[in-house]
């Protein structure tokens, strides 16, 4: 083996000084070893529509927040949930022990028919006075005293009835009801204790959570391009929590009404449906708003873009396997890919992987996967 090898290297050896004596210059060119091009990845420059967008971080937030209290005085009987479970308008949630009030009821009605029998007695003495006092058996002041008691026992019995309106509202507070559909909190009074009106702790909050808000924040320099395109028709909203994978489409509901000096920036609501219950209050999700879509837009992997002292460029793929770097403009990024505004024609090849290997002129070496 090793005499063969020597046979062949001699071979070769004997090959190119024949060429060189012959004067053959590209054969001598062909015998030298060519050297490898960079390998390198690519891409081709597309041209698509694409949604204008705006990006930001939002946060969850429940489209009402509902803070449970009681109404009345007196010692919790039950709670009729579970901590964290889901509650429907109307539904029942604490019961709160009525006997009490089922008393103070009776009283009120009791003390509005006893005062009732007494104002109809003080109207017939007042309508017998006035008799009198026509025939003249009677002073007028005697006639007008027995007008004012009348009068007086008249209203005494409209405070009653007042009394007793007061009573049946305060044995209905005795029965909370959830004002809301939404999820639970923890509870704050547990059975058997004492709860005071209005008082704390709170004894449940409650947050609607379908349909939901998102909402972020933009910078004031974007606000008249964000109107322009509101005033016209409903724009689209997409939400991705944070370190999930699922997307959610929204609409645009809120715009506020002044920005805010300490920040420079305007705050924004989308509306969600959130049927599957996945957005949650207090998320952080990451927010793109799309005000339009640009037809034929220049379209290459954000991969290729590269970044120096004079701007942004990417290297183009010339048609002998040469890189060339080509200053381009950007103009928005969607995803993976960024639009370019200027700079780059469909159809073009641009590297997006193996920059750091080359120089302007640099023969490449196309990988496979590209």
């Amino acid at each position: 083996m090793k005499t063969r090898n020597i046979f062949l290297y001699i071979s070769s050896a004997a090959l190119l000084l024949i060429a060189v004596g012959c004067g053959n210059k590209d054969a001598v060119q062909a015998a030298k070893p060519q050297p490898a091009g960079a390998p390198v990845r690519i891409a081709t420059v597309a041209s698509r529509t694409m949604p204008v967008e705006l990006q930001a971080i939002g946060n969850v937030e429940a489209i009402s927040t509902v803070s449970i209290k009681a109404q009345i005085s007196g010692q919790l009987m039950r709670v009729h949930f579970k901590e964290g479970d889901f509650v429907k308008k109307g539904q029942l949630l604490f019961t709160i022990d009525r006997a009490p009030f089922e008393a103070a009821l009776r009283q009120a009605e009791g003390t509005l028919a006893k005062d009732e029998a007494q104002s109809l007695n003080s109207k017939l003495d007042a309508e017998r006075y006035q008799g009198l006092g026509k025939q003249g058996v009677v002073s007028k002041q005697q006639v007008d005293a027995a007008g004012a008691a009348a009068n007086a026992m008249a209203a005494t019995v409209a405070a009653d009835k007042a009394a007793v309106e007061t009573a049946k509202i305060n044995l209905e507070y005795t029965s909370i009801y959830s004002p809301i559909n939404g999820r639970t909190g923890s509870v704050g009074v547990k059975e058997g204790n004492l709860v005071k009106a209005n008082d704390v702790p709170i004894l449940v909050t409650i947050n609607q959570i379908e349909p939901i808000y998102v909402s972020f924040a933009i910078p004031e320099q974007q606000l008249a391009e964000l109107k322009q395109y509101s005033n016209t028709k409903s724009l689209k909203v997409d939400a991705a929590p944070q370190g999930g994978t699922q997307h959610f489409q929204g609409r645009l509901t809120f715009i506020d009404n002044s920005v805010d000096l300490t920040t420079g920036t305007i705050k924004l609501k989308a509306t969600f449906d959130n049927a599957a219950h996945v957005l949650w209050p207090g998320q952080f999700a990451d927010v793109k708003l799309t005000l339009k879509s640009q037809p034929n837009a220049v379209v290459v992997p954000t991969a290729a873009l590269q970044t120096s002292q004079n701007g942004t460029y990417v290297y183009v793929i010339n048609q002998d396997l040469t890189a060339q770097p080509q200053p381009v403009k950007v103009g928005w990024n969607v995803g993976e890919d960024t639009v370019i505004a200027s700079g780059l024609q469909p159809g073009q090849r641009v590297v997006t992987d193996g920059q750091l290997r080359l120089t302007p002129g640099a023969k490449v070496d196309i990988k496979s996967g590209s």
